[in-house]
């Protein structure tokens, strides 16, 4: 009863059956009160989302894998110090534990968020030493800014680790087939019992299956680092078991190819792709073994205790073991046929046939040479059959090993240059991938991420309209598209956008961005406000969302409130560059320019490529009477982003207010190009011929900039120069 609903709740969790799954496990702990089915049912309900279930059932465990299961528990209801109190002991065993990996980024993102950042870095760099296929810590690595280049992750190194460890999961596989004979005797023969024992309490089940069926399951190792879960070596007799002998004429499944299915297909497959493979675990073994059991009636059962007792007896020897293993390998008929015929009353009640022991005395007698050739043809074909097979399982998993390492470098790299805002040569980086992979959701998010920073808004649409139509339920990078259709003012793509989003995911915060920042476009701040509050109740890690927030109190002129949402995102994320500039802009308008130069100061320092800080850096300087600093910093910006206009047009002010005329009236020139109605470009171009004392132009010039509709504080200023243009110079000079 144990074995089966444990075996239905995997199926049930494997097929996404969460209720049902919790069900059958609640009825299986409450008659089998074990701890490991207390943690399959703390996987039911954390599947389920119910953590306050699994902290409950889990709390006082002392398992490793209980543990593990607790902390995430701990994490979901965000108890920090006791998801660290119960990963803490683990984390010694971590090179040695299966999920080591996983309990250094768990230790990671409890420090993360604990503001203990060094310790977190280390933990990350951890995982990804144990396992160098763990993009996730080298993801947070990228966020934090401590990601160095992508081949010292995914490098030589790497490759090296990665292909030694899935050449010994293939050897480890090779061995269930019964094809690997480098063990010694007590290695080859150290399960027997146990497999034997579950072979018979299966009753026609394979054993594999339950090995498979627990792919939601880390596995854990015993002290001596090997794995608990002991059916990862069987059959280790080559015997086949009565599945197989029953499928053995039953051609396999045909294979499809060139087919593209969902990635969840994949896991409701995984229930039935090991039950193929342990049919058909090797073909070569296959024939060799259809050809020894052809005419042998004989039962697995009776062949399996004969050669237990045979081994029992001859365990001093090592050659004796060695005769065994050959015994059990022969296609002798005389064998077959006499432990078979006559001997099965005696095999049932285990004892040893006579016949056994005459036919063992006669592979060990010298003088038997023409069965011990038999043997040795039959080992030396199937050394021969593993050593081709061995190899080219060896070359296939060296080539997917070089190639998936070749792909993390390229995204690596990629993605640790955007963290960086290194935006170009991520764009550069992405241009490496092959088709397949560039049109991808996730990399056209990239691209968009990055176009959007290089504030290059058709192109960041272009490129997230290309990944929402690959993956159109996909959320993630959905806000940041919102905020690039609100600087395009796309109203109606806009609103398209934020109903589509929140028709299939309500309780994603990214949908509540795209609602926010649509009200926030038609001017209804208040609502925007609410959308985006919305958004930090659903997530309050999601720093953008606080970030949108505090603009939309900006709009508002809540000052107070705006500084608030500001130094919440800046509490989850503090190198999220957009909240300093936020508060930056804040004491800008509050005229607090020692604050807002020390807040763009750290905004610049995260993100050295943005001509916009740069240009509220120069124009805060230009304020504390920094002129060549502020001169500075705004030629940094025009070369960064050339066409920027606010740069320039701030560079020619202080050129006029340093007496450089021509030099402001050129830059002034190539502005009135790039942007013909813009009537502050005018009035400072009148300024400069004023000062020319050519009124003429400064009168042309200053009634264009009037004629172009101005605010009403620049039409002040512009009629009041006006008026002192048509005064004589003496009574200028008087006042």
């Amino acid at each position: 009863m144990e074995a089966l609903l444990a075996n239905y709740v995997e199926k049930s969790l494997n097929n996404y059956m969460r209720r049902n799954a919790i069900f059958l496990c609640e009825r299986l702990c409450a008659e089998f009160p074990s701890e490991v089915n207390l943690q399959l049912l703390a996987r039911c309900y954390l599947n389920n989302n119910q953590a306050h279930s699994a902290y409950h059932i889990l709390k006082g465990t002392r398992t490793a894998q209980s543990r593990y299961l607790f902390a995430l528990a701990c994490l979901e209801m965000d108890l920090f110090g006791e998801a660290e109190a119960a990963l803490l002991p683990i984390e010694e065993l971590s090179a040695e534990v299966s999920n080591g990996a996983a309990v250094q980024y768990l230790l990671g993102i409890i420090y993360r968020d604990t503001d203990r950042m060094k310790s977190s870095v280390e933990h990350f760099r951890k995982a990804l030493s144990v396992d160098p296929l763990f993009w996730a810590a080298y993801e947070e690595l990228c966020i934090l800014g401590e990601a160095e280049e992508a081949t010292i992750y995914f490098g030589d190194a790497a490759i090296r680790y990665v292909q030694e460890h899935y050449l010994r999961n293939a050897s480890s596989c090779l061995q269930i087939a019964g094809v690997d004979q480098s063990l010694d005797s007590s290695q080859t023969f150290g399960l027997e019992d146990l497999s034997l024992r579950r072979s018979q309490q299966m009753e026609g089940n394979n054993i594999k299956d339950i090995c498979h069926n627990n792919h939601g399951r880390p596995l854990l190792t015993g002290p001596a680092g090997q794995t608990t879960n002991s059916c990862c070596k069987i059959s280790v007799l080559n015997t086949p078991s009565p599945l197989l002998t029953q499928l053995s004429d039953m051609a396999p499944a045909p294979l499809i190819r060139n087919i593209q299915r969902p990635q969840s297909e994949g896991f409701l497959r995984s229930s039935t792709q090991p039950r193929r493979k342990s049919v058909h675990v090797n073909e070569s073994a296959q024939v060799i073994r259809g050809s020894l059991f052809l005419d042998s009636g004989c039962r697995r059962s009776a062949r399996l205790a004969a050669a237990r007792r045979c081994f029992n007896r001859s365990q001093g020897s090592e050659n004796d073991a060695n005769n065994l293993l050959a015994l059990t390998k022969s296609n002798s008929r005389t064998y077959s046929s006499t432990v078979c015929r006559g001997q099965t009353e005696n095999l049932e009640e285990g004892k040893l046939p006579e016949t056994y022991d005459d036919a063992v005395s006669e592979f060990r007698a010298p003088s038997s040479l023409s069965s011990s050739n038999d043997v040795k043809s039959v080992q030396h074909e199937i050394v021969n059959t593993e050593l081709s097979s061995s190899i080219s399982n060896g070359s296939t998993i060296k080539s997917g090993v070089l190639d998936t390492m070749s792909l993390l470098r390229i995204l690596g790299e990629g993605y640790r240059h955007l963290c960086g805002y290194r935006c170009q040569e991520a764009l550069n980086v992405y241009q490496k991938l092959s088709l397949k992979q560039y049109n991808t959701g996730w990399v056209l998010s990239q691209v968009g991420k990055a176009y959007f920073e290089l504030v290059d808004y058709l192109n960041a649409d272009y490129a997230f309209s290309l990944a929402r139509q690959i993956s159109p339920y996909h959320p993630e990078g959905m806000d940041v598209y919102s905020t690039v259709l609100y600087h395009l003012k796309e109203d109606m793509k806009l609103k398209y956008l934020a109903q589509e989003l929140i028709s299939v995911d309500r309780f994603a915060p990214q949908s509540w961005c795209a609602i926010g920042n649509c009200y926030s476009l038609q001017k209804d701040h208040e609502t925007a406000l609410k959308s985006f509050q919305r958004a930090v109740q659903l997530n309050s890690r999601f720093a953008y969302a606080h970030t949108l927030s505090g603009h939309e109190h900006v709009i508002m002129e809540d000052y107070r409130d705006g500084v608030e949402c500001y130094q919440r995102a800046l509490r989850v994320d503090a190198r999220h560059y957009k909240s300093w500039y936020g508060l930056g802009m804040i004491y800008l308008r509050q005229e607090k320019f020692e604050f807002a130069e020390h807040h763009f100061r750290q905004a610049y320092q995260i993100n050295p490529y943005s001509s916009v800080i740069m240009y509220y850096l120069g124009t805060t300087l230009e304020s504390l009477k920094r002129s060549e600093e502020a001169l500075e910093m705004m030629e940094k910006a025009i070369v960064t982003d050339n066409k920027n206009p606010l740069p320039k047009y701030n560079k020619a002010k202080m050129l006029v207010t340093l007496g450089k005329l021509n030099e402001a009236l050129e830059i002034l020139e190539e502005l009135k190009e790039c942007s013909p109605r813009e009537s502050s470009i005018y009035a400072l171009i009148g300024e400069i011929y004023k000062q020319h004392k050519k009124h003429d132009k400064a009168m042309l010039h200053f009634g264009i900039a009037l004629d172009l509709k101005p605010c009403t504080l620049d039409v002040a200023e512009i009629e009041a120069a006006i008026e002192k243009l048509i005064l004589p110079d003496e009574i200028d000079d008087d006042f």
